[in-house]
């Protein structure tokens, strides 16, 4: 990564909505600002075992294991590089076109050219303990009471922004500049208002 580049690290959960909305805004900040996003995976499941969650929420939670597997083999075979276009392959499915059928995840690893068998790590606890690193070392910066996605500029990291539509060109750059200047201030916690809209993927 060139030096005059800032890193910003992202955290996300292929399932959650709102951290797909997010993501494509931090790719339109890329196009706009000197940044260099890095993507790492976090778990809605692990993030609200132990909460009391309704029963069909808790079956969404067991379903969601899928995807985040998968992102998990992807980078375990290919390297973290790979989770940026293994999220957007997913995501565009999953989010764009409404698509939840297990032949997703399938479909995305072949559009980034990885092995049609990585598929199976859906159903295998094998790269669970992966998984819970990457997603402790996310939600440590922020902490329990929050969710996906968490960004992290620097020293400095928070859960969101969450927002819908998705800001594009120097609106996505501006929102990047605010977040900037809220989160380098020493005892910021929070700002926040009820959502009024649902999310809005184009």
């Amino acid at each position: 990564m060139p030096d005059a580049l800032t890193a910003v690290d992202f955290w996300f959960d292929p399932v959650c909505p709102w951290a797909w909305i997010t993501s494509r805004w931090l790719l339109e900040v890329e196009k706009v600002r000197p940044v260099a996003p890095r993507w790492h995976i976090m778990s809605l499941a692990i993030l609200n075992k132990e909460k009391d969650v309704s029963e069909d929420y808790r079956k969404a939670m067991a379903r969601a294991w899928g995807p985040v597997r998968v992102c998990m083999a992807a980078a375990q075979e290919r390297g973290d590089e790979i989770l940026e276009p293994m999220y957007t392959a997913i995501g565009t499915r999953f989010h764009n076109q409404g698509r939840r059928e297990p032949e997703v995840l399938g479909e995305a690893l072949a559009e980034v050219g990885l092995p049609a068998e990585l598929a199976l790590a859906a159903e295998s606890t094998e790269y669970d303990a992966a998984i819970a690193a990457s997603h402790q070392a996310g939600i440590g910066l922020v902490g329990d009471d929050v969710g996906t996605p968490i960004i992290r500029v620097g020293g400095a990291a928070i859960f969101g922004p969450v927002v819908s539509p998705i800001p594009r060109g120097e609106a996505a750059g501006l929102l990047f500049d605010g977040i900037l200047l809220v989160i380098g201030t020493d005892g910021f916690f929070e700002l926040k208002r009820s959502r009024d809209r649902k999310p809005v993927f184009d």
